[in-house]
């Protein structure tokens, strides 16, 4: 009798484990170690309170993405090959890998029907923990206009058997990713640390003058994050109120003169 043999590995993960550098797969084996030490089980794994804990996702976004990163695992444990195999699609796949992970990210209840409740929560999630801290006086309920014109910017084209409503295909939802960059960016990285600087929670800060009362501005901070989806963090820092008819004038010529000027500094 030969000695039992050890199961094979997982070809899914011997991929996965490719993407990343030496270094990278020795930081994510400390991470791993730290989590599930904090999970209590022996170091063998990580639980999903110690996982939503430590990724800042408390809300069904953070269920879902526990479920997708155990790769749908009953038992809700995540091992250490579970997160090497999602972080190698989420993270280092192809566009199409990315994109087909958010897509199924977004489906929160997992039944594979994308409907308007499903983006609705997500929607409200994201802005309730982008700007929860920074804007501490604005209520859950200041975002449901800005939620509403995100969905407004939906399209639902796939049947659904036995419902009068429609879903969201895949070239649905890329579409859609097209029109809204920052959902995207802040969506393709929920598995970095929200204090490291999580890309697509950043948003920018608007500078004016004190006489400028900010109740006049038409750009609010949720617009404000949402242009900024399509550039670059350097450019995302600070903004400079540089016109406002309210304190410069009517005069479109004015508004140029401003813009002008701002340029020939900027060059000069």
């Amino acid at each position: 009798m030969g000695n039992a043999q050890s199961p094979p590995a997982n070809p899914r993960y011997a991929s996965a484990s490719r993407a990343f550098s030496k270094k990278e797969l020795e930081d994510l084996k400390s991470l791993f170690a730290s989590l599930a030490a904090q999970s209590q089980t022996n170091n063998q794994y990580i639980v999903p309170s110690v996982f939503k804990t430590y990724f800042g996702l408390h809300s069904p976004l953070g269920d879902r993405m526990f479920d997708l990163v155990s790769q749908k695992s009953k038992d809700q444990r995540l091992s250490f090959q579970d997160l090497v195999i999602a972080k190698g699609t989420y993270e280092k796949g192809t566009k199409d890998d990315i994109e087909e992970f958010i897509y199924q990210l977004v489906d929160l209840s997992g039944n594979g029907i994308l409907d308007r409740s499903d983006l609705e929560s997500v929607l409200t999630a994201m802005f309730e923990t982008i700007f929860s801290e920074k804007d501490a006086e604005l209520g859950p309920s200041s975002h449901e206009d800005v939620v509403d014109i995100f969905l407004n910017a939906a399209t639902f084209s796939k049947h659904v058997e036995g419902s009068a409503e429609k879903s969201m295909s895949f070239e649905d939802f890329r579409n859609w990713c097209a029109l809204l960059p920052s959902v995207k960016k802040y969506l393709a990285s929920l598995l970095m640390p929200p204090d490291a600087g999580r890309p697509g929670s950043h948003v920018p800060c608007l500078l004016h003058g004190e006489s400028v009362d900010s109740n006049m501005m038409l750009l609010r901070k949720e617009y404000a994050w949402h242009i900024g989806g399509a550039l670059s963090q350097q450019e995302l820092e600070e903004w400079k109120l540089l016109y406002h008819s309210a304190y410069n004038g009517l005069s479109f010529n004015t508004f140029l003169g401003n813009i002008s000027f701002s340029v020939a500094a900027t060059n000069f």
